[in-house]
């Protein structure tokens, strides 16, 4: 068996709310719930990350890229 998990007062009052709200049986599957939800942040959150890390490091070239075609556009400001 696993080690037992201290829940504080308010804590419990708010899990049985969940329990009920979402018609959950058990307290640890409302844990497991919130668990697979602050995974799916973190996931959420690492690809952000790298996202930002890759625009910075196209934005030099995309920029001057941009750049050259300017002169070209057919659409005057």
């Amino acid at each position: 068996m696993g080690i037992p998990l201290m829940i504080q007062e308010n804590d419990n009052e708010r899990i049985e709310l969940l329990k009920k709200d979402f018609g959950i049986q058990k307290k640890i599957d409302v844990i497991r719930a919130g668990l697979k939800l602050l995974e799916k942040e973190s996931e959420r959150m690492k690809k952000m990350k790298r996202w930002k890390e890759a625009a910075k490091l196209v934005a030099k070239s995309s920029h001057a890229v941009n750049k050259e075609f300017q002169p070209h556009s057919r659409i005057k400001k």
